[in-house]
């Protein structure tokens, strides 16, 4: 059984940046390809970034390529999302995900274990 801890969401003028960051607990942490997904109010949960097991690979929604970057640490057992140039479309609760396979998948049913999500709010 993993734990996700997501922590660093907050509120920020468009054109700021915010870091979140994913603490995992309580499993093999190099066996789970991670990702980040993001839910809007009314919206589905939707795939934002994602990194592969060995940190080599990593896959991005089209909406946040150029200004999101995923960055995982196996000795810390962390992965991080660097957010710049936010804009008022990046307002959602975002959430931490772990998939225990090799491959980087943007669908939320192929992830075993959530965090419980931070709030990221960007303001006009």
């Amino acid at each position: 059984q993993v734990q996700l801890v997501e922590s660093g969401g907050g509120l920020v003028q468009a054109g700021g940046s915010l870091r979140l960051s994913c603490a995992a607990s309580g499993g093999t942490f190099i066996a789970y390809a991670m990702a980040w997904f993001r839910q809007a109010p009314g919206k589905e949960r939707e795939f934002v970034a994602g990194v592969s097991r060995a940190g080599d690979r990593t896959r991005y929604a089209d909406s946040v390529k150029g200004r999101f970057t995923i960055y995982r640490d196996n000795v810390k057992n962390t992965v991080d999302l660097q957010m710049n140039s936010l804009k008022p479309e990046d307002t959602a609760v975002y959430y931490c995900a772990a998939d225990r396979t090799q491959w980087i998948v943007v669908g939320r049913a192929a992830y075993d274990y959530w965090g419980q999500g931070t709030q990221v709010t960007v303001s006009s």
